[in-house]
């Protein structure tokens, strides 16, 4: 199983993207609103999942563990495979998915291409009871964004001091910047902060 992977971005298009690894380029599908903020030549971090299937190994990536653990349990409900679940995370924001889920709003859920109104009735059924540990552990990732970008930012060369400094420029710039995409916010850092 290969849980995560780290290397240079040599290609992006809708939804997958090519990540060169040990001089090996890995093909990874990514939600496209994810592939969105990439750009070719910077160096990412993926958790990812690699579905076998008979005639088929395909790599889908996301940008945090508590995505990627959400890709893993909507399979889990019947009828639901990876293209639709890949499908959900295209769409919304994990603590988006996970709000619909335990607040029982399948009419939501029914804009996923793939699961149609029975499909998402029965994705609030199976999983209203399972999605509460998405919540704690989406509210402790995103307490951990400085943490995140600290790591980043010294992983593609900065000094901690520098890294520090891009950051400290993030919190006066965007209005709540916990809330802010990782790959969003290591791009204002990268460029030196954006206006906002």
């Amino acid at each position: 199983m290969i849980s995560s992977l780290t290397g240079s971005i040599k290609s992006i298009r809708l939804g997958t993207v090519v990540i060169e690894v040990g001089g090996v380029g890995l093909l990874v599908n990514v939600p496209g609103r994810v592939a969105a903020g990439f750009t070719v030549g910077t160096t990412i971090s993926l958790h990812t999942v690699l579905v076998v299937r008979e005639d088929a190994l395909t790599l889908y990536g996301f940008e945090t563990h508590v995505a990627r653990e959400l890709f893993e349990l909507l399979q889990t409900v019947t009828g639901i495979g990876p293209k639709v679940a890949q499908s959900a995370l295209n769409i919304y924001e994990p603590a988006e998915l996970v709000s619909a889920i335990k607040n029982g709003q399948p009419d939501i859920l029914e804009r996923i291409p793939g699961l149609g109104k029975k499909g998402a009735q029965r994705l609030v059924l199976e999983l209203r009871e399972k999605v509460d540990g998405f919540e704690q552990a989406e509210a402790a990732l995103s307490g951990s964004w400085r943490d995140q970008l600290t790591s980043a930012l010294t992983g593609l060369g900065f000094s901690a001091r520098d890294a520090q400094e891009r950051i400290d420029q993030l919190t006066s710039q965007f209005k709540d910047v916990s809330h802010e995409p990782i790959a969003e916010l290591l791009r204002a850092a990268l460029s030196g902060g954006v206006q906002r």
